[in-house]
Formats: structure tokens, C-alpha cells, sequence
């Protein structure tokens, strides 16, 4: 074997060139794509090619050495454990594979870490988080790319199976990071500081594609939506207009177009079900003292779907594999949090190494889980240091608070009510808040990309679609809004009613479209669809602009009251809700009025919190308003009146 020469100038090593560079037919796939300097999160590559655990493995260079090499069930791979010490430095290390006296050489980029990324910051109850779905959004022509020699060429996208129809409500529909780079502006002035995209990772399903969610290459963004290059310039460019951005991640399943299920490096690793099961939902199973082993394997080893195979979490290099893409991503791209999809699906307690493996990389990491349940205890016990009492913990900071979507979505279609019914439905919610270990780390909403269109569950009334926009903007923990919600986006009503058609294209976001919801001009003279938009656009601007400022809704607690009336001798349900979000110095007052008819204010009912009138500004008008006896809330209106204590 010819000698390695180790160069020290930079960090950079070369080797002697009698070792040829490997070619795509001998390394196929070197992953993670590079690693960085000081990092707590141990590296371990994953190298696929042909019969390639038959090489020797070593490594060029001072500062990086192999620990350990693990062959897997297919020879097609190794898994390299690799030390990156402190006295490495930044450069190109080189990886040789030799056998039967030939070597070759695999060029890997260790990188600088950026000053400061263990302590990054993220998304805090300070926030109001935007969701895209990128396909949706907006499509504008890619940026052209440049090469060395300053020569630019246009953007080309290879040919993919799933086509591109906008007529076609589960097709691609052309959305693109660049479309969501142009409408930057857009987002910033809505008062949003947070943007979460559905996944941009390659999702090459030959049929419903758009969404993401069966992912194909964990390493590589969509080619339909840009390239990694241009995902970093998209996070750069929001973190410009102090935009955080938030990775929507899937660790459960994958597509059945991914790479690795023609070449899987494990037997075991993901789920093979023959025949084919499907997963149950149960989430109950892991806290249910009554379950049964049979309900636990299906939970745990069960499909999502037929074309979304459950990943195996339990091998360790899968659960590995995991943790160092998600810390990759965050280094490379710079990231504010992570999104889980489909959280309790996975295996509890590999998703809490997981979470945990990040979380020591960056301590302040916020990470929210999807995990849709109705059932307060059981998203409860998915929220890190919940005192469970089988002792598991999650290690997740955040959770989606389903329960609460849930309950402001049925009373705000409800106008005559009984004593459960109503606005009845969220103080009963709120009022089991004593279940939630950290209330601070509740993700907020009336809808996301699962849902139906809000506009068309409240009926397409402007009205009630305030008070839901009123109620998101006040109420405790992380608010999160589904682009087009500010405008009262409506399903598609000419195609049959699908997933695809509740994601509607953002009017304005394609060259050609007859409206642009994007601008003021094109809101003020939006056809009869989109009548309200620019009215419903201005109170959900208004009112998240001014939540950008308030400690009190940011950061105060909650006093809140529910209303009864009296009939005759009867006292009955009436269909509103108060409450005080209030810090020591500072406090909000919110009056939701959800009744066809006007309320006025009895201020002996509120005494407790301040007893004397007070005068404080109404948060959408600017107005000064006295909080007093008498005064006068419309129908299905919402005051909100911020002052001083």
C-alpha cells in the first residue's frame, strides 16, 4: 500500500494519487454528506456500495481516527464509527477502502462549526409559527446557478415520476423554495416570526408526491422545490427578516421509493409485515395498564399507510441513522426547531434517545410533536418530565395541543348551547391545564394541513373566523397558523373533496392567476370567493403584529371566566368567554362574544382581578376603550383591551 501523506497547512490532507478517487459504482453513498468540528453528537457513516464490506477501512489525516467498522446483514454496506477529536481540523479528510491490494480514496468535508450554534435559540411562546405547504405556496422560476467560473445556467429539474398538474388536486402543483423566498415579506408583515414547511425532502412516490411525507432521501431537498444550497439561502433569508425556521421531520416511515428499500442494509431495518398490517392508532398502548402485547406490536410495527414502510427504530443504527440527520440538518442549515410528524408512532422510547441526542447538541432546541389525540392524559404523557408512572419520559419539549384545536373549533360553530357546549368546550380544555407539564411548550391552532378548511367549518363567515384568529392570538402557549387562514382559504369545490383539495394554491403565488391574495391591492379587489379576505387579512395582521410586543400573552398567566345567564329563574349556558392574560405589571383583557346576539359587560363578574374601572387600548382599532359596567360587545365579536395593572 502506497504511503498516506497528511498535510497539516488549513486542516487540509492529501494523499498520494496513486489512491484513485472512488467512483459512483464503488462508493454509491456516503452519509451523513459532511460533519462539523466540536460536536457532541458522535459520527457514524453509513457507506453503501458494491460488496464494500470486504475493504479495510482507514482515514488520512491528524484529528479524525476510526474507532470502530460494523458490517450489516447486507454487504453492501458499512457503518464507520468515526472520532472526531479536538485537535481536528477544517478541511478534506480522505476515507480509504482497500482490498485485494487496491485502495481507494472517498473525500469527506470536515466543516468549522459556526460560532455559537450549540446555543442557538428557538421557537418560544414569543412566536407565532406560519405552516406552508411548499407545493402550494408559490412557485417562482429558480435562481439560476453559478459555477466557479461566474458562468450562471438555468435551473434544471430531472424527470420525476409524479407530473405537474394544478388542475389535479392531488398532483404537484409546481410550489417552490424560491416562491416561498419572494413572499418573505409577505409572512414578516402578517406579524409571523416563525415559518414551518411540510417536508422539502425528496418524496418521489410516483402518485401524491406533494405533500412530503414519504420520504425518498433524507440527505437531499426535493429537486421540484430547489437543492440544499438554496433550502440554506431560504432559512438565511428568513433569519434576515427575523424569520425562525422549523424543519418538519419524519422519523416513523419512509416512502417505498426511498433508495434503500431496492439495497436495505438490515433485515430488521424497517418493519416487514407479510402480510401486510397496518397500524392500529392505538397510542393508548404504552400508558394502558390494561393492553395487550398483540395492540402494542401493531402500534409499534404497523404501517402508516401501504406506501409508507415503518421504520425499526429499535436497531441501533437506525435510531442512529436518525439522530445524527437531524443534528446534520440543523448544523448545515441552520435551524430553529424541529416538527414531529406522526410522533406516538414511533417506538417511545428509541424517539426519546432520540430527542434527547438532539437536545444535548442544542440545549435550547425546541422540538413539537404531533400527537394527535383528543384525550388531555395521553398527549400529556408525551411531553418531557411528565411524571408518568411507568417512568417513561419523552424527552420532547413541545407538544401539539390537539384537545384545544378541537374544542375551539366545535364552539365556534355552535350558537345555542347547552351546559357542555359552546365556548364551554375551551374552558373545559383550558381548565384541565393542571395535566400539562409545561405549559409554555404547547403548540397552539385551529387547523393545519390535516384539517379541513376552517373558512368552510365555520361556514364561510368572516365573523366567526375572527374570533377563531382572536382566540389563537391570546390564548396560552406557541400559536401556529396554516398559511391562507388569515384570508379564510376554502377548500376546492371543483374536484372531489380530498386532502389535496383542502390544500389549495395560495391565490397570486403562480405567473398568471387571475387574483393575488399577496398584495393589498389584489386583497381589496379579490372576486366574491375571496370578498372578506382583505377585511379577515387586516384583523389577523393587526392582531399578531401587536402580539409580537405583549409579555403579557407571551408570557403572563391565565384567569379566565365563564359566563351563565339568568332567564327567569333559570340560569342557563350563555355562549361567551373571558379571560386575563396578565404578567405583574402588564395584562390583557379578552372578551369573546360567540352569541347571534350583543353582550353587555357586567364588571362585578371580573372584580376579583381589578375592581375600579380602567381604561387600556383595544388591540385591533388602537382605540381607548374603559372596561366598565355596560359596555357593549357585538355579535360574534371579540374584544381585547391590553393595560397597565
Amino acid at each position: 500500500m502506497a504511503a498516506v501523506i497528511c498535510a497539516a497547512a488549513c486542516g487540509q490532507t492529501s494523499v498520494n494519487a496513486d489512491y484513485p478517487d472512488a467512483t459512483p459504482q464503488e462508493i454509491s453513498r456516503v452519509e451523513p454528506l459532511s460533519w462539523w468540528t466540536g460536536m457532541k453528537t458522535g459520527l457514524q457513516l453509513m457507506v453503501q456500495g458494491p460488496d464494500i464490506s470486504a475493504c479495510e477501512v482507514s482515514v488520512s489525516g491528524k484529528g479524525l481516527s476510526i474507532k470502530k467498522v460494523h458490517k450489516a446483514d447486507n454487504p453492501n454496506f458499512l457503518f464507520v464509527d468515526v472520532d472526531v477529536e479536538a485537535s481536528a481540523r477544517p478541511g478534506t479528510y480522505y476515507f480509504l477502502f482497500s482490498r485485494e491490494g487496491k485502495t481507494i480514496r472517498y473525500p469527506y468535508l470536515i466543516q468549522a462549526r459556526e460560532e455559537g450554534s450549540a446555543r442557538r435559540e428557538s421557537f418560544t411562546t414569543a412566536d407565532m409559527v406560519y405552516l406552508i405547504m411548499p407545493d402550494r405556496f408559490a412557485c417562482s422560476p429558480m435562481a439560476e446557478k453559478a459555477y466557479e467560473d461566474g458562468s450562471l445556467v438555468p435551473w434544471t429539474v430531472p424527470e420525476l415520476p409524479d407530473r405537474v398538474d394544478r388542475t389535479d388536486a392531488v398532483a404537484r402543483h409546481g410550489g417552490n423554495l424560491q416562491g416561498m423566498m419572494d413572499h418573505l415579506d409577505y409572512i414578516e408583515d402578517l406579524g409571523a416570526t416563525a415559518i414551518w414547511c411540510t417536508p422539502l425532502l425528496l418524496d418521489n412516490q410516483p402518485r401524491e408526491s406533494y405533500h412530503g411525507y414519504a420520504c425518498a432521501d433524507y440527505y437531499h431537498i426535493d429537486p421540484r422545490f430547489g437543492d440544499n444550497a438554496l433550502y440554506k439561502t431560504f432559512v438565511q433569508e428568513a433569519h434576515k427578516r427575523g424569520l425562525k425556521v422549523i424543519m418538519d421531520v419524519v422519523t416513523n416511515h419512509c416512502g417505498t421509493a426511498h433508495w434503500w428499500m431496492e439495497d436495505t442494509p438490515f433485515k430488521d431495518w424497517y418493519h416487514v409485515n407479510e402480510p401486510y398490517m397496518q397500524m392500529n392508532a392505538l397510542f393508548s398502548v404504552y400508558m394502558d395498564p390494561h393492553a395487550s402485547q398483540r395492540d402494542l406490536e401493531r402500534q409499534e410495527s404497523g404501517w402508516f399507510v401501504p406506501s409508507m414502510p415503518d421504520m425499526n427504530l429499535d436497531n441501533p443504527f437506525v435510531l442512529k441513522y436518525f439522530q445524527q440527520w437531524a443534528v446534520w440538518w440543523t448544523e448545515y442549515a441552520g435551524l430553529d426547531g424541529l416538527r414531529v410528524d406522526t410522533y406516538p408512532y414511533n417506538e417511545p422510547e428509541p424517539m426519546s434517545r432520540w430527542c434527547k441526542a438532539v437536545t444535548d447538541e442544542y440545549p435550547k432546541m425546541n422540538i413539537v410533536g404531533e400527537c394527535w389525540d383528543m384525550n388531555i392524559p395521553q398527549v400529556a404523557y408525551w411531553q418531557k418530565d411528565n411524571p408518568n408512572r411507568n417512568g417513561f419520559n419523552s424527552h420532547l419539549p413541545s407538544i401539539m395541543d390537539f384537545p384545544l384545536q378541537s374544542a375551539l373549533i366545535r364552539a365556534l360553530q355552535e350558537d345555542k348551547v347547552n351546559w357542555d357546549e359552546g365556548m364551554t368546550r375551551i374552558y373545559s380544555v383550558l381548565a384541565q391545564d393542571f395535566a400539562y407539564q409545561d405549559l409554555s411548550h404547547m403548540l397552539t391552532f385551529f387547523a393545519n394541513h390535516d384539517h379541513a378548511r376552517t373558512g368552510d367549518v365555520l361556514g364561510q363567515d368572516p365573523a366567526r373566523m375572527k374570533l377563531a384568529l382572536a382566540l389563537l392570538a391570546t390564548i396560552r402557549g406557541i400559536p401556529q397558523l396554516y398559511y391562507g387562514d388569515e384570508m379564510m382559504f376554502l377548500e376546492r369545490k371543483d374536484v372531489p373533496s380530498h386532502d389535496g383539495a383542502k390544500r389549495i394554491d395560495f391565490p397570486g403565488g403562480w405567473e398568471g392567476d387571475p387574483v393575488n391574495l399577496f398584495t393589498a391591492v389584489g386583497r381589496a379587489q379579490a372576486p366574491e370567493l375571496y370578498a372578506s379576505a382583505s377585511e379577515i387579512h387586516d384583523y389577523a395582521r393587526a392582531l399578531f403584529r401587536w402580539r409580537k410586543g405583549c409579555k403579557a400573552v407571551q408570557e403572563g398567566k391565565t384567569l379566565h371566566f365563564l359566563s351563565r345567564r339568568n332567564v327567569g329563574p333559570v340560569n342557563i349556558t350563555d355562549n361567551s368567554y373571558a379571560f386575563f392574560r396578565y404578567t405583574d405589571t402588564d395584562a390583557v383583557f379578552v372578551y369573546v362574544n360567540n352569541n347571534p346576539e350583543p353582550r353587555t359587560l357586567d364588571w362585578n363578574h371580573y372584580r376579583e382581578f381589578v375592581s375600579a374601572p380602567v381604561t387600556g387600548t383595544d388591540v385591533v382599532s388602537g382605540e381607548k376603550v374603559t372596561l366598565r359596567d355596560g359596555l357593549s360587545i357585538g355579535p360574534k365579536e371579540a374584544l381585547i383591551v391590553e393595560f397597565k395593572r
